[in-house]
């Protein structure tokens, strides 16, 4: 069995405040272009509906709850997750650029940074 290729993470990140605002950005080298306003969706959608984005991507794949694609905004991705400290919610982190899986990851590892 061949091996499968790794990939290079090439992500973008994008942190924003509790009210949405973005914050901070950080585009690797070579990272797709594409993937700026989608790293910063999925942060403004990890503040605004107070979950991880990963839960509207189940609702969908798993559950068949395509309404919620009619949601505004609503981004059905794996990658962005809520900033809470102390009980208060106080900003997101986006990440896009990779998998889902590696999206999703860069921004647990932002998240357990921001704990320490």
């Amino acid at each position: 069995m061949a091996e499968a290729k790794k990939r290079d993470w090439k992500l973008n990140v994008a942190v924003v405040d509790s009210g949405g605002n973005l914050v901070a950005f950080q585009r690797m080298d070579g990272a797709q272009l594409g993937s700026i306003p989608v790293s910063e969706h999925k942060a403004r959608a990890a503040v605004t509906f107070r979950r991880e984005t990963k839960a509207w991507e189940n609702a969908i794949q798993t559950n068949g709850f395509n309404y919620v694609m009619t949601l505004d905004g609503v981004i059905a991705s794996r990658g962005g997750i809520p900033l809470v400290e102390g009980g208060r919610m106080v900003g997101g982190i986006g990440c896009s650029g990779g998998t889902g899986s590696q999206d999703e990851a860069a921004c647990k590892a932002g998240v357990a940074a921001l704990q320490k």
